[in-house]
């Protein structure tokens, strides 16, 4: 096999030249874990971009073979001070919560300061080319917004780490890390701790397991096919009750959209990685088939294995928010009918106990009550539309949160959910909360035809809002002595509410895709 040669932040390397993508070469070849690996590998995340002779260039879609004889730099490459200013800014402002799309996003903002000042117009405009899931964008335009102003250092708080963590668990129902060093991708993912050299394990197209000894060797024998994004038309696959009703919604599949694809390793009778990373993947990876698989195959094999899920499988098998049909009255009583498996009939119950709640089987990918609010959010938004504005939720913690959708266009929130522990997390991850809450009502769903299949195997094709098409979200957070719990899913609700009422309450989400 050849050899293929080309100098990596600054240290000339030579590796074997294998037809891999450079991501590969990076990360599998050369153990430089900060590009991630978020749409394995569609080239459609922004996750694995790196700069290439001072240019951003996608690493996942990028042959590493291009590369021969040219400079390549990551975010372990930049000048010490430039890195840690980036660290400071993103985590001073909460641009990172999990920390997965973060290296990415440094990169091609270094490219673009480059060429021109960082701005509230070239930020977001730089950021076409990314997805965040966690943040909701606003954070991470305001913190490089920051960076582009050297006279303008970052606001760095007097902050508790360990209040942070515990309010960033809180909100992610999971541990979770924070600290400058997760912004550059140091947050401890499972693909990012694996053995340099290990067996990497793969889903061939008749659902085995495949195994080589590299990604690129994996993915080549399994056959992996790209996915793609489908012209077919979305369906809402759950027909409303008969009756007359006062207000309808349908709803239809939605992903939850967490960036990094499920994967784990194990060494022979070791335990298996978590796949949970450094966040909770709004509750879809729970029950991720990963670690078991990657236990087995290690024992199966008698070395270390990685099990990684393309983006394709994580459509496919990766838990959906459950769809539903409700047909109520004025007076809170109705139909409620939801995707039988979804175990949330009695969290609809809970939050309208004046409702009949009806399960149906569908054929389709896997539904969840574990994900963001599941059932109850969609209950609390039903009975929010007969109230006045602005809409106020009130969730199963006890958190409260009001909002509205003001004339200009911005979405004003307030929430109240116990000691408030770390302001910066916690308006983050309110933020984030509207952020997917608009999605959800205006653009995001997959399509899944008549069989059950899921035709919508892009990260891009989920309808996830982009950083130019988010309004300006404005978070106030009520102080408490009371005990701190979850507030970022009553955000999640109410913003819902509001955003519903503001389009004039369509019978179908999502109303503008």
């Amino acid at each position: 096999m050849a050899e293929l040669q080309f100098i990596v932040n600054g240290v000339e390397v030579e590796i074997p030249d294998d037809g891999g993508s450079l991501l590969e070469a990076l990360r599998d070849r050369l153990g430089i874990r900060s590009p991630k690996d978020g749409c394995s590998p569609q080239g459609q995340c922004g996750c694995c971009t790196v700069l290439v002779d001072g240019q951003a260039r996608v690493a996942c879609v990028t042959p590493a073979a291009r590369v021969k004889g040219r400079h390549v730099t990551t975010v372990e490459g930049l000048d010490p001070a430039v890195a840690d200013r980036w660290a400071q800014a993103l985590g001073g402002v909460g641009g990172t919560q999990c920390g997965f799309c973060t290296p990415g996003i440094v990169m091609r903002l270094e490219g673009t300061a480059a060429k021109g000042p960082l701005d509230a117009h070239t930020v977001p405009q730089a950021l076409l080319a990314h997805l965040c899931r966690c943040t909701g964008w606003q954070t991470v335009v305001e913190a490089a917004v920051s960076v582009g102003r050297p006279d303008s250092p970052p606001v760095i708080a007097n902050r508790s780490r360990a209040a942070a963590e515990r309010r960033a668990e809180l909100e992610g129902r999971t541990r979770q890390r924070v600290g400058p060093e997760v912004a550059l991708g140091g947050g401890g993912f499972s693909g990012d701790t694996a053995p340099v050299g290990c067996l990497v394990a793969v889903r061939a197209a008749d659902g085995e397991w495949v195994t080589g000894p590299s990604l690129t060797e994996a993915r080549r024998r399994a056959g992996k096919v790209q996915g793609r994004r489908t012209t077919d038309p979305i369906r809402w696959p759950i027909e409303l009750p008969a009756g007359r009703w006062d207000r309808v919604l349908q709803t239809t599949w939605v992903d939850p959209a967490y960036l990094e694809p499920d994967e784990s390793w194990c060494e022979p009778g070791g335990e298996p990685a978590s796949p949970l990373g450094n966040g909770g993947a709004f509750g879809g990876k729970l029950h991720s088939e990963v670690t078991a698989v990657a236990r087995r195959l290690a024992t199966e094999h008698g070395q270390a294995v990685r099990v990684v899920h393309s983006r394709e499988d994580v459509v496919r098998f990766g838990p959906k928010r459950p769809p539903i049909a409700a047909g109520l009255r004025a007076d809170g009583s109705g139909i409620v009918r939801v995707a039988a498996g979804a175990g949330v009939s009695a969290a609809i119950a809970a939050v309208l106990p004046a409702v009949e709640v009806e399960e149906v089987e569908l054929a389709g990918p896997p539904v969840s009550g574990e994900l963001r609010g599941a059932g109850w959010v969609e209950a609390a938004v039903l009975k929010a539309s007969f109230g006045p504005a602005p809409d106020t939720v009130v969730a199963p913690t006890g958190a409260v949160a009001t909002a509205q959708v003001l004339p200009n266009g911005v979405i004003a929130v307030t929430v109240e959910c116990g000691e408030v522990l770390d302001e910066v997390v916690l308006r983050s991850y309110c933020i984030g909360a509207a952020h997917m809450a608009i999605g959800w009502v205006h653009s995001e769903a997959i399509a899944v035809d008549e069989r059950g299949e899921p035709h919508d195997l892009t990260i891009r094709s989920f309808g996830v809002l982009r950083a130019v098409d988010t309004p300006v979200i404005e978070i106030t957070i009520a102080p408490s002595a009371a005990t701190p719990v979850n507030g970022s899913d009553a955000v999640f609700a109410a913003v819902a509410a509001a955003a519903w009422r503001s389009l004039g309450y369509p019978p179908r989400w999502p109303a503008r895709r």
